[in-house]
């Protein structure tokens, strides 16, 4: 994975535990449903649900972009006998069958 993998992982990491708990907290309107109560986001003063949304949305962003570092990084190379291309197609019937069909015992005997 080498070392800029996993400083990607570790932060991934970290971005995922910051954002089940920013979105835990936050307030889904009238009830309160987060993990708080609602009362969580009273900290952050009259403009919370604008820090907290923005929050969320910086570490959702995070989020993606972490996931395609962390794919591209992790990606396995193409190997070089895939990229040659087919010269010749070889015929799917066996024009040296026997007239017993021993087709394999001739290729023995050839070799």
């Amino acid at each position: 994975m080498g070392t800029i993998g996993l400083v990607l992982l570790v932060f991934f990491v970290i971005v995922c535990v910051l954002l089940v708990l920013l979105v835990s907290i936050q307030d889904d309107g009238e009830n309160g449903m987060g993990l708080l109560g609602g009362r969580g986001t009273a900290a952050f003063g009259s403009h919370s649900a604008s820090v907290l949304t923005k929050t969320t949305f910086v570490l959702v962003f995070l989020f993606f972009a972490l996931s395609f570092g962390l794919a591209m990084v992790n990606k396995k190379p193409k190997l070089e006998k895939d990229l040659v291309p087919v010269t010749s197609v070889e015929s799917t019937e066996s024009t040296t069958e026997t007239a017993t069909g021993d087709w394999w015992a001739e290729s023995e005997a050839a070799e």
